[in-house]
């Protein structure tokens, strides 16, 4: 599956982003399809989560609250809704997916053989 990542931008603290995630190559459904973050000088982290579209999605501590992952299934996309966005949400944000995740390493980036080419997200204080 190829996966295209896109939506990233340059936003003041408190503002809002919607990243897109164009899936390609086999079928969309049968993918967990969950985002990461990497910032300058930190390891990759999870950032959002739903295994199969299961309607049960999971995120980092960090962004519950703030960031909503969802999916539409026609259009073979996975978004990533970021509000009340924050200096320490800046990173580079990726797409990854997977056929074979399960609920104990939906966060974990080695489950993941697909990922996308990242998009920047800056946010200013």
């Amino acid at each position: 599956v190829q996966l295209q990542a896109s939506g990233g931008g340059l936003v003041q603290a408190g503002g809002s982003l919607r990243l897109s995630c164009v899936a390609s190559g086999r079928p969309f459904s049968s993918y967990t399809i969950s985002w990461f973050r990497q910032a300058p000088g930190e390891e990759r982290e999870f950032v959002a989560g739903d295994k199969n579209n299961s309607g049960y999605p999971k995120y980092n501590e960090a962004v519950k609250g703030r960031f909503t992952i969802s999916r539409d299934r026609p259009k073979n996309t996975m978004y990533l809704q970021m509000s009340s966005l924050r200096p320490e949400d800046t990173a580079v944000y990726y797409c990854a997916a997977d056929r074979s995740v399960i609920g104990s390493t939906l966060a974990s980036r080695t489950a993941y053989a697909y990922w996308g080419q990242g998009t920047q997200v800056t946010v200013s204080s």
